[in-house]
């Protein structure tokens, strides 16, 4: 006799995904309560007080001249920008050269566009950009190929804002991660190092660390030794963005069950390979928001380097500014510079809110 098993197959089925909230009418939205109409009513206020900079910005602008007298009766001189952008951009860099920087901002933004899907994240892409920043610095720098020798101390503009920002939290990510290990760890003297290291780097302003970075580090080092201008402000912004994402990441470190290590122990996985495969991505994907806040807040950093006299897109704005021939367009100045500090930091900040989307639907599957 042949017994059949008719009991059902039961497929599985992934949870759903939570439901949106419901929209609100707009009306609703902007009158529903009393803070939100006292919120809608001062915004309008507000944006009313702001029709004469409005005016100025646009309507009264000057966008193209030939005389920069036409400047000084109407409003914004944009023109000035116009007549100045590619030294704002590019800086002191010499102009016969200036397509070795503007190579360099597209290779920059070519990885960078390459970096946003989580599908090519690994040691691929690691490896690029390693490649990657060592061609920028070879195009910046030269003596090779046939280009000309540029010393850093003729970087500047936009290239030497992205590259310190760039190059700042590439280098200060891996000492983070170890800070943060260190500080958790139970043995004392890591833990001890760690600590003072993350707390002796917070407690002193950024100006303060620049300042030692350029004064004191050449007197630190060995006879013989010397690092130009632009690294020791590399080292500063490192050391800096190294303390304050360590600080992120042992946050997330403390939100990942201690249950994870324990499990990887008892299937027999070494410590390192626990950590690096299993604790730090959970890690990660708890502190998205603090780790895009402190990319911006170092992006925003990059602009101090001019205390220490590099010349960063900030500071050829100010020296742009001082021409005698235009009538002292400080205000455009700033306001051009301040416009792509905003798309930069506006980009980040999107690109991070649709991660922490992604990573919050993938957790639900």
């Amino acid at each position: 006799m042949t017994v059949i098993d008719i009991a059902p197959t039961v497929a599985h089925i992934a949870p759903p995904a939570p439901p949106r909230p419901p929209r609100k009418p707009i009306l609703q939205l902007f009158f529903g309560d009393l803070v939100a109409s006292v919120l809608t009513v001062t915004t309008a206020v507000l944006l009313i007080l702001m029709i004469p900079a409005l005016n100025w910005a646009i309507l009264d602008a000057v966008w193209t001249t030939n005389d920069p007298a036409t400047c000084r009766s109407g409003g914004a001189c944009w023109a000035f920008i116009a007549a100045k952008f590619r030294f704002i951009i590019f800086g002191v860099y010499p102009p016969d050269e200036q397509w070795r920087p503007l190579l360099v901002m597209g290779l920059i933004l070519a990885m960078i566009l390459a970096s946003l899907s989580p599908k090519l994240w690994g040691q691929r892409l690691i490896l690029a950009w390693i490649a990657s920043v060592a061609v920028m610095l070879t195009l910046m720098w030269g003596g090779v190929l046939g280009m000309t020798l540029v010393p850093t101390s003729s970087w500047g503009g936009l290239p030497v804002t992205l590259l310190l920002a760039l190059l700042s939290l590439g280098l200060g990510f891996p000492f983070a991660v170890l800070l943060a290990l260190g500080r958790r760890s139970s043995l004392p003297i890591p833990r001890l190092l760690s600590l003072m290291t993350i707390e002796l780097v917070r407690g002193l302003p950024l100006v303060g660390l620049l300042f030692v970075a350029s004064i004191l580090l050449p007197l630190l080092l060995p006879a013989g030794w010397s690092i130009d201008k632009l690294g020791r402000t590399l080292a500063a912004l490192t050391v800096f963005a190294a303390a304050y994402l360590a600080e992120v990441i042992r946050g997330g470190l403390q939100g990942v069950p201690a249950g994870q290590i324990e499990a990887a122990k008892a299937l027999g996985i070494p410590g390192w390979k626990a950590v690096w495969h299993i604790v730090l991505p959970q890690a990660l994907q708890k502190v998205i928001p603090p780790l895009t806040n402190t990319a911006i807040v170092m992006v925003k950093n990059t602009s101090l380097v001019l205390i220490v006299g590099v010349f960063d897109m900030l500071s050829a704005a100010r020296v742009a500014a001082t021409d005698p021939v235009w009538p002292a367009p400080y205000v455009e100045s700033y306001v051009f510079v301040a416009l792509i500090y905003f798309l930069i930091c506006f980009g980040i900040s999107n690109y991070s809110r649709w991660l922490e989307i992604r990573v919050q639907s993938r957790s639900y599957r």
